[in-house]
């Protein structure tokens, strides 16, 4: 009994360390109201930070360089001296980069689209710099850039996110109803158990896993130790998101979504899907087998997750963006994510090349090797159904076959799946020994 009590008493005193930072859990509305940014402007002086604060991770600084800052595809027949007819802004993910959509950009520029891409504060340069960033200032880089495409061009106006980026566009489209609908990739609404706990673990302790040399804290296109304050400032726009999600949403929504996404609780996605967003042209993606809350079958396309024609047990939180034929995510890319919450020696047979599966974070087989899954075996399907649902009657050609072969690519950690668990352990443990008041002093 005394072990209970000891761990009631550390969850109330958690929970009450919560409360009392409640106002870290909102975002505050901005003391100066946006505006529009010329994207070129934009685009510069961002380049000009990475050139000066980026910790580049290769000998191919200008190519990581353009992989991490912001970019722009102009519709191919756009003529030199008119608005293009349409424009969406695509927003990453926490600890990600604009190279998230490498793959959907050009392919949406080529149905007409001027598509735009922003890199959020603290990405890019260093993990170190999301150590003191907010939520307000990766929405403020959202307002000013989605107000500057408004502005370029003639006709409607969308917005995409992945992960934490659908929150804050989720955030941007509830507060302007010109937005004409949205794209969203594995949208960070609701993610684990633990979650409401990162505000307090940022508190304690700057870092899950302190970097000390001993594993890569990013790559070329991504960082893989992420502060906790990352997570807090995360957490505060899924909040957000909740919030406007008690209210429907009635503009055409995309959604791409993994069953077994080993970040997001996917049966509330669903819901969210089929009871907020009620536009008759939405459509769910939902990568998996037939959900058992599943209501809405015209408007969720299910397609099975478990192809092991290609090696692949399932679908992943970050695979959904990309192609194939990535050249760094891809079946033959050149980065492969080797520790996957499996065993020590799994990931030392993934990292020697060993015959290999894919999987989300965590998946174990008795007998098999599980690296990352990181490309969709569905992509160009995919495209056409985001271009349907944005209101392009232009359809995208579909692969010709569903069967596609694996390769083998280099090993990088992945830290991501598990970092709520961490945030969990670290205010539990950590918490024992500060009282509430002691931590808001700090």
């Amino acid at each position: 009994m005394p072990r209970f009590a000891g761990i009631f008493a550390i969850l109330m005193s958690a929970v009450t360390s919560i409360s009392l930072l409640g106002a870290c859990t909102t975002l505050a509305s901005a003391e100066n109201p946006p505006s529009s940014v010329a994207f070129d402007q934009y685009r510069s002086e961002t380049l000009n930070q990475l050139r000066t604060g980026r910790s580049f991770q290769g000998d191919d600084k200008e190519a990581e360089l353009l992989w991490n800052a912001p970019q722009e595809w102009w519709p191919p027949q756009h003529g030199a001296h008119s608005k293009p007819n349409k424009g969406i802004l695509l927003v990453h993910g926490l600890g990600d980069s604009p190279w998230s959509f490498h793959d959907v950009a050009p392919a949406l520029a080529a149905q007409g689209f001027l598509v735009r891409t922003v890199l959020l504060p603290g990405h890019g340069t260093r993990p170190d710099d999301l150590l003191t960033i907010t939520a307000e200032q990766w929405q403020r880089t959202v307002q000013e850039q989605a107000m500057t495409l408004e502005r370029d061009v003639e006709g409607p106006v969308y917005l995409g996110g992945f992960s934490t980026g659908a929150n804050l566009v989720l955030d941007y489209a509830y507060g302007h109803p010109e937005i004409a609908g949205l794209a969203l990739f594995s949208p960070g609404f609701k993610s684990m158990p633990f979650d409401w706990l990162a505000p307090l673990a940022s508190r304690i302790r700057p870092w899950m896993i302190t970097p000390n040399g001993s594993f890569p804290t990013q790559t070329p296109v991504r960082y893989m130790n992420v502060p906790t304050n990352g997570y807090a400032q995360y957490y505060r726009t899924s909040v957000a998101a909740r919030r406007l999600l008690r209210r429907s949403y009635d503009k055409p929504v995309f959604m791409a979504v993994a069953q077994h996404d080993s970040v997001l609780n996917t049966e509330y996605l669903l819901d969210v899907f089929q009871q907020r967003f009620t536009n008759p042209q939405s459509r769910l993606i939902w990568y998996g087998s037939r959900p058992g809350k599943l209501t809405d079958t015209k408007r969720v396309l299910i397609r099975e997750d478990r192809l092991p024609e290609q090696h692949i047990s399932q679908f992943s939180h970050m695979g959904l963006l990309f192609s194939p034929e990535n050249p760094l995510y891809g079946r033959g890319g050149s980065l492969r994510i080797c520790l996957n919450g499996q065993t020590a020696q799994a990931a030392q047979a993934c990292k020697q090349g060993g015959f290999t599966w894919y999987s989300d974070w965590g998946y174990r087989e008795e007998g098999k090797v599980h690296a990352r899954l990181t490309f969709n075996p569905y992509f160009d399907w995919q495209l056409s159904i985001l271009v349907s649902t944005l209101g392009n009657e232009r359809s995208l050609q579909s692969p010709a076959s569903d069967a596609f072969t694996t390769q083998s690519i280099p090993n990088i950690p992945d830290f991501e799946s598990t970092a709520f668990e961490a945030v969990a352990r670290v205010a539990l443990q950590d918490k024992a020994s500060r009282t509430p008041q002691a931590i808001l002093a700090q």
